[in-house]
């Protein structure tokens, strides 16, 4: 299992004093010399936190993946169609929310997430669907033509008795199997961390994990470079 690392909230640092420090675009690198395979970055419509420089500097820098989650919206879409990064994940995206709080709505916007897909994959740009860990959601993204789904992983992470852990393992067991079975890679994200990730990483058709609130929190203790390295020995280990 690969890991990828969303470097957003090292640019939340930034905005809560303004200024340029800490750079995420340092962040990003930091993470690919101690083994990440790719950056994920969220360009929201508000800027909250990543904004225009830093996906561009990405775009020069990276030497890896770069991931930039957005919204279908067609200014984002213009300035990924422009930036052209390596992949492109579709989110879902509310103005007053403090983080992403579900997977897309794609069973009743599913042709227009086609039509988004599309207008990607014409320019040969990976897209991946960000999505419930339900069959029918599954399915649907597949109708899309996108390649890949990442696994909404939030009610797994935010479980507490074991018996709803348990019961959201089963979920997403079952969805990974379904996209598989329907020829989609399969990632997953949201709310991971050091505790919860081992379960994930047994799950075999579950090919890359990305990770970021919490591995920048625990970066704070330990550096950015001994994050990567500890979140990769976890993978390894599991």
């Amino acid at each position: 299992m690969n890991l990828a690392v969303n470097i957003d909230h090292v640019a939340t640092v930034r905005e809560a004093r303004g200024g340029i420090e800490p750079d995420p675009v340092h962040a990003a690198v930091l993470a690919e010399l101690a083994g990440a395979s790719g950056i994920v970055c969220h360009l929201r419509e508000d800027r909250r936190h990543v904004n225009d420089r830093d996906v561009r500097a990405l775009r020069d820098v990276l030497t890896t993946k770069l991931d930039l989650e957005m919204a279908a919206t067609a200014e984002i879409m213009a300035i990924a169609l422009e930036i052209e990064p390596d992949l492109v994940t579709f989110v879902p995206e509310k103005r007053q929310e403090r983080t992403t709080e579900g997977g897309l709505d794609i069973l009743t916007l599913e042709s227009f997430y086609a039509d988004a897909v599309q207008s990607f994959t014409d320019r040969g740009i990976e897209v991946s669907l960000f999505v419930e860990p339900e069959e029918t959601h599954i399915a649907a993204a597949a109708r899309t033509g996108c390649t890949v789904v990442e696994l909404h992983t939030g009610l797994y992470a935010n479980a507490r008795r074991q018996a709803d852990i348990d019961r959201q393992l089963v979920r997403l067991r079952a969805a990974s199997e379904a996209a598989e079975d329907l020829g989609l890679v399969v990632t997953a994200g949201h709310g991971l961390n050091l505790r919860n990730l081992p379960a994930i990483v047994r799950i075999p058709q579950i090919t890359e994990v990305s990770i970021g609130h919490a591995l920048i929190g625990h970066a704070l203790f330990v550096g950015m470079q001994q994050a990567v390295r500890d979140y990769l020995q976890l993978i390894r280990a599991s």
